[in-house]
C-alpha cells in the first residue's frame, strides 16, 4: 500500500513540483496540502505517514509547525524543505523532530531517492511491527513469556550495536545486560521511568550474573562502567564521522539527536574534521542507555 502524503509548503510551483514526483514514482499519494502551518492540526493528518515541510514560511516556520504538531500528537515521519544550508539550523530541525530534510532547489532525483528511503524504512518498521505480533500471538501465556521477550530484543540490540559500529566493543555484552534487565522490569509490569544511578544499577547487574563477593563486585562494577562509557563513546564518534562524511546517512539522521544531544554530535564533527581524536564532549551515558532502549521498543 502506497504512503499518504501531506505536503506543507508557500510556494506552490514546488507544491505542484513534489505532488507531481510523488504520484510519477508510483510511492504514493498527496492527500493534502496547506501554503502555511498555521492552520494544521494533529487532527487534519490523522491518516498521513509522512509530512513534507517547508522550513521557511510566513506565519509560523516548519520547526514551529513540527513542534505544535508533535505536541498534538501526531506521530508520522517529517521531511523538512529547505533552501538554508546552515547546519545549526537544520540540526535545530533534526532536534524538533524531522526525519530528514531536501535541499532547495528542489532536485527530482534528489526528492526521489529521499522519498524512496523513508518508503523503504516506513516498510520495514511496518513488517518488523507485523512479525512482532504475529510472534506475540504464537507465544503461550505462562510464566515463560516474560523470559522470551527480553531474548527477542536482546537480538535487535545486537542488531541496532551492528548499526552502531560498536557491536564489537567488550561494552556490548554490558550493554545487552542493561536492556534484559529493562527488559525484565517492563515484564513484570514495572516499566522504568528513569535509570536508577548508573553505579548502583552496574552493581546490581554484577551481583547477579556473576555472584561475586562485594570487593570483587564492586571492582567489576566499575569495570562496567568503564566498558560502557568507552562503547558509548565509541558510537557518538561514529555518527559524528557519518555525519561529517554525508549529513543525510539515514543512520546519522535518525540516530544522532535521538541518542546524543545534537549540540555535541556537531562540535565531535567539528573535532574530526580539525583531526581532533580525543573530544571535549561529555558522555551522558544514562541518556544513551534510556534513548538505546526505547529505540528497541519503537521496533
Amino acid at each position: 500500500m502506497g504512503l499518504r502524503f501531506f505536503l506543507i509548503e508557500d510556494d506552490p510551483v514546488v507544491r505542484k513540483m513534489l505532488e507531481k514526483l510523488i504520484h510519477e514514482s508510483g510511492l504514493g499519494e498527496v492527500v493534502g496540502c496547506a501554503e502555511d502551518g498555521l492552520n494544521v492540526r494533529a487532527a487534519d493528518l490523522l491518516h498521513v505517514d509522512v509530512v513534507l515541510i517547508d522550513l521557511l514560511m510566513p506565519g509560523r516556520d516548519g520547526i514551529q509547525t513540527i513542534k505544535a504538531l508533535r505536541q498534538e500528537g501526531f506521530p508520522g515521519t517529517f521531511i523538512m524543505i529547505s533552501q538554508v544550508e546552515n547546519k545549526e539550523m537544520i540540526g535545530q530541525a533534526y532536534l524538533h523532530g524531522i526525519d530528514t530534510y531536501i535541499q532547495k532547489p528542489i532536485n527530482r532525483y534528489e526528492v526521489l531517492s529521499v522519498l524512496k528511503r523513508v518508503a523503504d524504512h516506513l516498510s520495514a518498521v511496518r513488517s518488523l511491527e507485523s512479525i512482532r505480533q504475529v510472534l506475540k500471538g504464537l507465544e503461550p501465556q505462562t510464566a515463560d513469556t516474560a523470559v522470551s521477550k527480553p531474548s527477542i530484543m536482546e537480538q535487535q540490540a545486537e542488531q541496532l550495536l551492528l548499526l552502531l559500529g560498536v557491536a564489537g566493543e567488550a561494552g556490548s555484552a554490558d550493554v545487552l545486560l542493561v536492556v534484559r534487565w529493562l527488559a525484565e522490569q517492563e515484564a513484570k509490569g514495572q516499566p522504568v521511568r528513569e535509570l536508577p544511578p548508573l553505579k548502583e544499577l552496574y552493581a546490581e547487574l554484577v551481583e547477579r550474573e556473576y555472584g561475586l563477593p562485594p570487593g570483587e563486585t564492586a571492582k567489576e562494577a566499575r569495570a562496567m562502567e568503564q566498558r560502557i562509557r568507552r562503547l558509548v563513546l565509541q558510537a557518538f564518534t561514529h555518527l559524528a564521522s557519518l555525519g561529517l562524511t554525508d549529513y543525510t546517512n539515514p543512520t546519522f539522521e535518525h540516530f544522532a539527536p535521538r541518542l546524543f544531544d545534537f549540540g555535541d554530535i556537531r562540535r565531535r564533527m567539528n573535532e574530526l574534521e580539525r583531526g581532533q581524536m580525543e573530544t571535549e564532549c561529555r558522555m551522558n551515558v544514562r541518556k544513551f542507555l534510556t534513548a538505546f532502549f526505547l529505540e528497541l521498543k519503537r521496533v
